[in-house]
């Protein structure tokens, strides 16, 4: 195969401009069905949805429902209850999909990185000893091994449904 053709990501490689409060995708995220917004867990200050471009399969986002840009702009509850969720993310991926570790982490400002700049939100990547395949490295291709959809029903069942001695937030 020369070719590995992924049209869906055309929408995102094409949209080059950095949404507003008016057409944020994580502000309007909540306002919709977990199933149809990929949103994993409800928190009272913040959520976790599955990235719609995620860099890994499970790749993970914990949001505040409030649209804010920076870190230093949150409140105690906001930044505990982030903190608290990426918690729980990691180990419900650990039991769900037996990553063996994960990358963190929060883009801040879109010159820093960020896809969407003027919404915080911290990034929990899932990974695995034997993630890296020949597709990133030659390719500059990543193959998921699973759809959206199956990998956010098997996280929130897991999130309702906590490990022995683990307390849901």
């Amino acid at each position: 195969m020369d070719r590995l053709w992924v049209p869906h990501r055309m929408v995102y490689v094409k949209d080059h401009h950095q949404p507003t409060q008016h057409d944020c995708p994580f502000c309007e995220a909540p306002e919709k069905g977990d199933e149809d917004a990929l949103i994993v867990a409800r928190g009272e200050t913040a959520y976790v949805i599955l990235n719609l471009f995620p860099y890994n399969n499970g790749h993970m986002l914990v949001c505040p429902y409030r649209h804010i840009a920076s870190y230093d702009e949150a409140t105690p509850a906001e930044v505990a209850e982030i903190g608290a969720l990426t918690q729980r993310a990691m180990r419900v991926a650990c039991e769900v999909m037996g990553c063996d570790g994960f990358n963190l982490g929060m883009n801040q400002g879109a010159i820093a990185g960020a896809g969407v700049a003027a919404h915080l939100h911290q990034h929990i990547v899932p990974r695995w000893a034997s993630d890296a395949n020949f597709f990133p490295i030659i390719a500059k291709t990543k193959a998921l091994p699973q759809l959206l959809g199956e990998v956010r029903e098997k996280l929130a069942t897991a999130w309702a449904d906590p490990p022995d001695g683990v307390q849901p937030e």
